[in-house]
Parts: C-alpha cells; structure tokens; sequence
C-alpha cells in the first residue's frame, strides 16, 4: 500500500490468474459485471479501478484507489 504524493488515497495492486482456455468466459463475465462492480466499488471508497489481461501468461493485473482501507474490508 503506498500513498499518493497528495498523501489523500491509497493505491492497491493485486495478480490473479485464468484457467487456460477461460479467457472468452472471462471477458463475458468482465464485460456482464461492471456496472455492479462499478458501483460497489464507488460505494466503498474505491476508484480509478483497471484490470489488464496478459493472454501470454493468463495472469490479470488489477489496480485500485482507494480512500480508506478500512471502508474496502
């Protein structure tokens, strides 16, 4: 966790990774759930939300700015 030069948010980095041949199941679901994603995340601090897929590796790389830690557990 690292503060920004503002000092105001924090900034989390998190690595998961896909089943081989899941990639197309994943992007539906991806795609299916974000503006419910969208929300929670909002609704718990958090902003600035991404996630990338590197389809060499089937690893998912996510980032996340956050107000207040304690409001994301």
């Amino acid at each position: 966790m690292v503060k920004n030069a503002g000092g105001m948010d924090m900034i989390k980095a998190f690595t998961m990774k896909l089943y081989e041949g899941q990639e197309q199941e994943y992007e539906r679901r991806h795609n299916l759930l974000w503006p419910e994603m969208k929300d929670m995340i909002h609704e718990y601090g958090g902003k600035n939300y991404s996630i990338f897929l590197d389809k060499e590796t089937l690893t998912l790389f996510g980032y996340i700015e956050i107000e207040d830690e304690k409001k994301m557990e």
